[in-house]
This record gives C-alpha cells, sequence and structure tokens, in this order.
C-alpha cells in the first residue's frame, strides 16, 4: 500500500492571516469554520490542500520545501505583480531575457514560492 499527501502543511504565527493571503493568491477560500486566533486553517483549492498551523516559533532560514505556481489566466509578470499587491515580497528574480526563468517571492511570513511562466507562455 502506498501513502498519498493529503495536506502540504505551513508553520505560521496567524493561521487565519496567512491562510486568507494563500485563499488570495489561489482562488479559494479558507474552510467554513475557520476563525481568526484559530490554531489551524484549512484552505482546499483545485491544486492542493494547505494546512496552516500555528507555531510559537518565527521562520528562521530558508525553505527546505517550496511551492512552485504556474499561471493559469495570465502571464507570469502579471501573476508577479498581483502577489506583490497582495503582500508578498521578492526574493529573487531569475528571468531571462528570452522570457525564460521564474520569479522568487515570500508570502507575508517569509515562507518561499517560486512563480513560473504560464503554460501558454512555455508553449510560444
Amino acid at each position: 500500500m502506498t501513502s498519498l499527501v493529503r495536506h502540504i502543511t505551513i508553520d505560521c504565527a496567524d493561521t487565519y492571516a496567512l491562510g486568507n493571503f494563500w485563499a488570495k493568491v489561489l482562488g479559494a477560500s479558507l474552510a467554513d469554520d475557520d476563525k481568526p486566533g484559530d490554531p489551524e486553517a484549512l484552505l482546499a483549492s483545485e491544486g492542493a490542500t494547505l494546512l496552516f498551523i500555528e507555531v510559537p516559533e518565527a521562520k528562521a532560514t530558508k525553505n527546505r520545501v517550496h511551492l512552485d505556481l504556474q499561471p493559469q489566466d495570465r502571464t507570469r509578470d502579471e501573476e508577479v505583480d498581483r502577489l506583490l499587491a497582495l503582500g508578498a515580497t521578492l526574493v529573487g528574480d531569475h528571468r531571462r531575457p528570452d522570457g525564460a526563468g521564474w520569479v522568487t517571492l515570500a508570502d507575508p511570513e517569509g515562507n518561499e514560492f517560486c512563480v513560473e511562466r504560464s503554460a501558454a507562455e512555455r508553449a510560444s
């Protein structure tokens, strides 16, 4: 028998705030019973289910695992602009003159993630 990944779990200080940031990123909603101050929050989106768990310590080092996002209805650069407006911060810009590459951002609690080119951009 094999195992399945049930959740991708993200440790954080404020589960509700970080869960809402990611809900906006992914176009999803937190579970109906999630409220401010809860020690956990659940976000089920089309691509993955994220579970936010409250922990007392702050993030201290680079993530060993991170999410790679691929925009579905906009370009990579448009998505980067949208995510920065939502509260992400720029960590590294790895875009190349030929259009390839990615951008590394961090969520409001410092968890790194990457934004790749859309499928349409890859095809052209």
